[in-house]
């Protein structure tokens, strides 16, 4: 007689859960044995699916947008320094920081992308194959490029374990020389910390005919302490290394509606071909053929003989006892829209990413719309939380040292105290703002909110609209001053102008 969840979801006796034999490893099992297959197809989904398309570059522009900035945050009551020095420091930081971030020859180790286009590409890579790295390189200083710190995105299928460690399983290995065991290219030590990353030279299959050879990286620099290499990856299970795709929840559900959306697609075009098949009794020889030359017609996709092809105007030729039969199936069915939907409304559930949201489609209430906007909110300021603190965080504090080392950054005590360094090193990061179906209601909520003190008007300016509310109250009072300046000078030239128009009145009676 079972108990507890022996009558419930553990129950081996009740008919529907009798076949139900599930069984879970630990997180190498579940996770490192399958990934390869998992990132093919998130891949592919991505690349042909529309639905999962659509899901990954909705996270890319609302988590990311044009790009994360930096807005430096320093503890000035730690550091002891006056307003004034607060602010000039950050200015001069954040200045000296887009210097390099923008300028893609010298952030981006391939030449390629500048900082803000490098935090697209790994989010999308970190979506779809569920981690990515971020390999830290230095190069030469120049006059125009004072700075040696390089970026090198690495893709997930590189990080993995060298053939000539690998034991049992294929993702598992154990280094020689130091006795660490290896999981999926993640080296970590006896106490399970990450200790270091192996990266090849090639991707699994690739076509190219280069020898596979691995690097070990350390983490972290023995000497300076920063990363050599980062991580970005969401971890769902204690133990995990490395991450999961973040489509493999719907993977079998996007591939059935893709095949589903397909079937449809091409019952409709069968449909509307017009498309005659010519039969005959005659032999092979004397068969009334469209080409002259034989074969088939010239416009087939196919040049093979015994293919026969549909199309708009298209004419086939049978041959003696062929003859064409065509299935009856229901299509075009009548609830294929109803029925995509709430695919689409499973599929954006699994995602955190609502219907109206993942589809565009903001055909409910305004009510309905603003709480599927919101509920999607929440996911993309989680997400760009997780990317800040692997990513973003990590490259600012390996560039603020190299600033503060080169000299180029005044920031007594940075290498003497972790304390006066995490000071110094206190920023935040700006990036896209939530979409406002009607700004006059947003603005009036917000007005609430501040006036009540469940919100300040720095988090208003910068949640809703993406700026600095100390910012714009420095420029507004700017705009005030000019604007009371040219008030002053209007009325200055007025009466001169009425006088002016006096006088030429009294003229023209006095000559009357």
């Amino acid at each position: 007689m079972g108990k507890g969840y022996g009558e419930a979801g553990a129950s081996w006796t009740k008919r529907a859960l009798k076949g139900f034999t599930a069984q879970s490893g630990n997180p190498i099992e579940d996770i490192d044995l399958n990934n390869k297959t998992m990132r093919q197809r998130a891949r592919i989904l991505y690349m042909a699916a529309p639905v999962a398309t659509a899901a990954i570059n909705t996270n890319r522009t609302s988590v990311i947008g044009p790009g994360l900035h930096m807005r430096c945050a320093i503890n000035r009551e730690i550091l002891g320094i006056t307003p004034e020095r607060e602010k000039e420091w950050q200015r001069r930081t954040e200045a000296e920081f887009r210097m390099w971030a923008e300028n893609k020859n010298a952030c981006d180790a391939l030449g390629i992308n500048d900082f803000y286009e490098m935090q697209q590409v790994a989010l999308k890579a970190w979506l779809t194959s569920g981690d990515v790295f971020a390999l830290v390189k230095r190069y030469d200083v120049t006059r125009d490029m004072p700075y040696s710190l390089r970026l090198h995105l690495i893709e997930a299928d590189r990080v993995s374990t060298p053939q000539d460690l690998r034991n049992i399983m294929p993702t598992e290995g154990l280094d020689r020389k130091t006795g660490n065991k290896i999981h999926d290219g993640v080296e970590v030590n006896a106490n399970g910390r990450v200790v270091a990353y192996h990266i090849c030279n090639v991707y699994p299959g690739e076509f190219l005919l280069s020898t596979a050879e691995w690097t070990r990286v350390e983490a972290v620099g023995e000497k300076t302490g920063l990363p050599n290499i980062i991580q970005i990856m969401e971890t769902e299970r204690p133990d995990q290394y490395r991450g999961v795709s973040y489509l493999a929840p719907v993977i079998e559900t996007l591939l059935q509606q893709r095949r589903y959306t397909e079937s449809e697609l091409t019952a409709a075009l069968v449909q509307s071909f017009l498309t005659a098949w010519i039969t005959t009794q005659a032999p092979d020889a004397d068969a009334f053929s469209l080409n002259e030359t034989g074969g088939a017609p010239p416009d087939n996709v196919s040049d093979d003989e015994n293919e026969y092809e549909m199309g708009p105007g298209t004419i086939n030729t049978l041959r003696p006892g062929e003859s064409v039969v065509f299935g009856e199936p229901n299509i075009p069915t009548a609830g294929f829209e109803t029925f995509m939907k709430t695919i689409c409304r499973l599929i954006g559930s699994a995602l955190e990413l609502p219907y109206d949201v993942l589809l565009k489609e903001f055909n409910s209430s305004y009510s309905a719309s603003r709480g599927a906007l919101q509920q999607a909110w929440e996911m993309f300021k989680m997400r760009r939380s997780w990317f800040v603190n692997d990513f973003c965080r990590p490259v600012y504090e390996t560039w603020l040292a190299e600033a503060v080392a080169r000299g180029r950054i005044q920031a007594p005590g940075f290498f003497n105290d972790p304390l006066i360094r995490a000071a110094w090193s206190g920023a935040r990061w700006d990036g896209p703002v939530q979409a406002q179906l009607d700004p006059v209601k947003e603005a009036s909520a917000n007005e609430l909110l501040v006036a009540h003190g469940w919100k300040t008007n720095e988090q208003i300016t910068r949640e809703y609209y993406g700026g600095n509310w100390a910012e714009n109250i420095e420029q507004l009072n700017h705009e005030t001053d000019l604007f009371a300046d040219a008030a002053a000078k209007l009325q200055q030239t007025a009466p001169n102008e009425t006088t002016e128009e006096g006088d030429d009145n009294a003229e023209e009676k006095g000559d009357k």
